[in-house]
């Protein structure tokens, strides 16, 4: 479940993403950890196709950020042939087409999606678009849908703020990304005074927060990476110990 935004370009940023330092030990996640933003999603839940229709008339057009810089935002992570990488809320498919090319005929990709609607539209997608390497996962609202020790990378773009259970839900990823594996988190600056309205209304958690939260969950922050043309957005990842 994405969100909407704004614009974008591509720089070429290559990134050494694994066999980083020594993280500190994750935390057990709460067991029973209170929503931090009930209803984010119920818009998403039960979505027909022609609300998935208008999402795709929102999300991927050349105004949103993160749609114009995409490609851009893919070579920032540095994917490597054979890779398999988690894309968490991939919503209307986006970023699969580049996923896909960056892991290649010997990685996969797990377009996970907590919205049944959005599941049968990617389903639909990787069909029609011979997405070979593409596999569609349901996800709920405190799990991941991912199995243990999974994947090399999970991407969260536009979503992190979807998280109605953050500790739990990190908890979940942590589980599945490998040892040395990335986290990679794009979403929207909020900043009071600076950003839309639209943003300090939707989006709960500004950059510090989102980290200081994922750290928590036991993931050491690595950096912040400038990707030319998202302006409203950042992108920052962490590894799992």
């Amino acid at each position: 479940m994405a969100s909407p935004n704004l614009r974008f370009i591509l720089p070429t940023l290559a990134l050494p993403l694994l066999g980083l330092s020594a993280c500190q030990a994750p935390q057990e996640p709460q067991s029973a950890e209170q929503s931090v933003r009930p209803g984010v999603n119920e818009p998403f839940l039960d979505a027909s196709n022609d609300e998935i229709a208008k999402f795709v008339g929102i999300f991927e057009v050349e105004s949103r950020d993160i749609y114009a810089a995409r490609k851009g935002i893919i070579a920032a992570l540095d994917i490597q042939p054979g890779m398999e990488v988690g894309d968490i809320g991939a919503g209307t498919g986006l970023f699969e087409p580049q996923l896909q090319d960056a892991v290649g005929a010997d990685g996969t990709v797990y377009a996970v999606d907590l919205s049944a609607g959005m599941l049968a539209h990617l389903r639909k997608r990787a069909e029609e678009e011979n997405w070979e390497q593409v596999e569609v996962l349901g996800c709920s609202e405190t799990d991941s849908g991912l199995a243990e020790d999974s994947v090399d990378m999970v991407f969260i773009c536009d979503t992190y703020h979807h998280f109605e259970y953050p500790q739990t839900t990190l908890g979940s990823l942590m589980s599945a990304i490998r040892p040395g594996g990335t986290l990679a988190i794009v979403d929207f600056e909020r900043i009071p005074g600076t950003s839309r309205e639209w943003v300090l209304n939707h989006v709960r958690a500004g950059k510090q927060v989102t980290r200081e939260e994922i750290e928590q969950a036991g993931f050491e922050y690595l950096r912040e990476v400038p990707v030319e043309g998202l302006e409203e957005n950042y992108l920052i990842l962490f590894c799992r110990p």
